[in-house]
């Protein structure tokens, strides 16, 4: 008697022996298996030989012998394994004896190819359920080949250089059942795996085709007369039975049924069509009847002519024509009136330096918010002292320059011919300008030693030249870093493309009214003390666009918080 509590793989157990004196019950002892899980199985024995028969998997021997046949079918059908009892033949009869021809697995959901890093065992060693065959380095890591079941290595077909990048099926190694069968192996090479194969397949066709034709040759008889029932024809049939027959087109309610009052179920179907009983095929049948309708209250005659695709004797129906309904679709034109505008050559070139920046610089975003009313209060507070009038975007612009100097590694450039990273010793500032034929980036040269006013009167002539096409070559070309802003158009957030070989771009969005709320400050007795309560303020939002082959996150997070301090205390903008 064996009682498992629970079952184990055989890959996975270890057995502690254990006295079957201490653990008597009357005649009978007993033996406590563990796993790896620690997760117990107990074997009763009824005797000391029944006791030497039990293996470390809890089964006798007669047991293990049946186990192991289904689990190697088991394992051989899901892996692909090919096993062979004479694989290959020859003009002298079977070369090789039985063998089991292990291909390379797949060892994980997405694996397609696999390299075999190395060997842990040697030809003619002798392994168990569990014992590792082979390290093999997959998509995603290395991982270890466990046998399932017991064998003898007797030939490694792939090994060293040969065993790389090995597509997922590629036979690896040949396993044999007893030792001395392992030097018949000697000369084993991979061609002879493809004749093992092609042989098999044959064989599996063979079987198959067997298979599919059993029924057909097998003894058929014909059925000509439905057995007599008291149940009337039209509910003979249940409705699956009712629906296979009407899907093949036979007939099945000439079959004996197994269900009540003789009907015929599902299960009397299929083993008729498994046993090759013949059934008469259902038949059109277009038929005009007069049906006669008595009872004691009335009588009506009303003649009908019906179609049916069912049994030969099921019941009528009249056919009820469904009305006509007209539809009219209106016809919409999807074709007007246009006009083709060719590019001109500044487009173009906008368009495909963009295309080669989205495509080939991998783009990474990040974006924080800014309260502007104490820049909005500076502004005013210029123009109204002392007659100087600065925009939102030149304090923006000095802003950046100064995080620019303080975060130098956002001020680079990438050379993709070289690989190499190279950091600017000036920041110069490209500044967005949209003109009637495109769009330009005129430079602002040392932005971090300009004041305010000259950043804003060279903007300023920047701006008015690019729009009358009179800007020189060295006033558009190069750059470190650039900015664009939208905000004067109403856009409170967009996601700017980088203008290689520059690292980074910042997209500067309108200034919007939010409410903020104060932050929640508690006391000791976890009360709140905050003082200032929510409030409405003027909430701008910039994106930076970067690199990641020259700037990571931390760095562009560092960048933005020293944009933030600046731009939040406008008063250092003014040393």
């Amino acid at each position: 008697m064996i009682v498992r509590i629970p079952k184990m793989a055989a890959a996975t157990t270890r057995s502690i022996m254990m006295s079957s004196s201490s653990l008597s019950s009357g005649r009978h002892g007993y033996r406590v298996f563990t796993d790896n899980n620690r997760r117990s199985m107990c074997v009763m024995i009824s005797s000391l030989y029944e006791s030497s028969n039990i293996n470390r998997n809890g089964l006798t021997n007669m047991n293990l012998k049946k186990r192991n046949q289904n689990q190697n079918q088991n394992w051989y059908s899901r892996t692909g394994m090919l096993r062979s009892s004479s694989s290959s033949s020859s003009s002298d009869g079977d070369k090789y004896p039985p063998h089991t021809i292990f291909p390379m697995p797949a060892l994980s959901p997405t694996m397609e190819t696999g390299s075999i890093a190395k060997w842990n065992m040697e030809v003619g060693s002798s392994f168990s359920a569990g014992d590792i065959l082979c390290e093999i380095e997959t998509d995603k890591a290395t991982v270890d080949f466990e046998a399932q079941d017991d064998g003898v290595l007797a030939k490694i077909l792939r090994d060293g250089d040969d065993a790389k990048d090995l597509e997922v099926g590629v036979p690896i190694c040949v396993v044999v059942d007893e030792e001395e069968d392992v030097v018949k192996f000697a000369d084993f090479t991979l061609s002879e795996v493809d004749v093992v194969e092609a042989e098999s397949s044959q064989q599996e066709e063979a079987l198959t085709d067997t298979s599919v034709t059993t029924p057909t040759t097998s003894s058929t008889s014909n059925i000509t007369d439905r057995p007599h029932r008291d149940v009337p024809l039209e509910h003979v049939l249940s409705p699956a039975a009712r629906h296979i027959s009407q899907s093949m087109g036979l007939d099945a309610t000439y079959l004996e049924g197994s269900g009540r009052q003789g009907r015929v179920t599902k299960s009397d179907l299929l083993l008729a069509l498994k046993n090759g009983v013949s059934l008469p095929a259902l038949t059109t049948i277009t038929t005009t009847t007069n049906t006669t309708t008595s009872d004691t209250s009335h009588t009506a005659s009303t003649p009908s002519t019906t179609t049916t695709t069912t049994t030969p004797s099921s019941a009528p129906t009249k056919s009820i024509p469904s009305p006509t309904i007209q539809v009219t679709i209106p016809t919409i034109s999807t074709t007007g009136p246009y006009e083709d505008i060719p590019n001109n050559n500044m487009r173009k070139v906008i368009a495909k330096r963009l295309t080669e920046s989205k495509s080939t610089v991998p783009h990474f975003y990040s974006t924080i918010q800014v309260e502007l009313d104490a820049v909005l209060a500076l502004r005013k507070e210029l123009q109204s002292k002392h007659s100087i009038k600065v925009s939102v975007n030149d304090l923006v612009l000095r802003s950046s320059a100064l995080a620019l100097r303080d975060v130098p590694e956002v001020n680079s450039s990438y050379d993709p011919k070289s690989k190499s990273v190279s950091t600017s010793s000036t920041v110069d500032i490209s500044v967005a300008v949209a003109t009637p034929t495109g769009l330009i980036t005129p430079i602002v040269p040392s932005a971090d030693t300009m004041g305010l006013v000259d950043i804003s009167d060279k903007v300023k002539d920047l701006a008015t030249r690019a729009r009358d096409n009179k800007l020189q070559p060295d006033e558009y070309q190069g750059g470190t870093f650039t900015i664009s802003n939208l905000g004067m158009f109403g856009i409170n957030e967009f996601g700017a493309v980088i203008n290689p070989p520059q690292a980074a771009i910042l997209a500067v969005g309108g200034g919007t009214r939010t409410i903020v709320p104060t932050p929640y400050m508690e006391n000791s007795k976890g009360e709140n003390v905050s003082s200032n309560k929510p409030g409405i303020k003027t909430v701008m939002t910039a994106k930076l666009s970067a690199d990641r082959r020259v700037v990571d996150e931390p760095t562009a997070a560092l960048f933005l918080q020293a944009f933030r301090y600046y731009l939040s205390k406008p008063e250092l903008l003014l040393l």
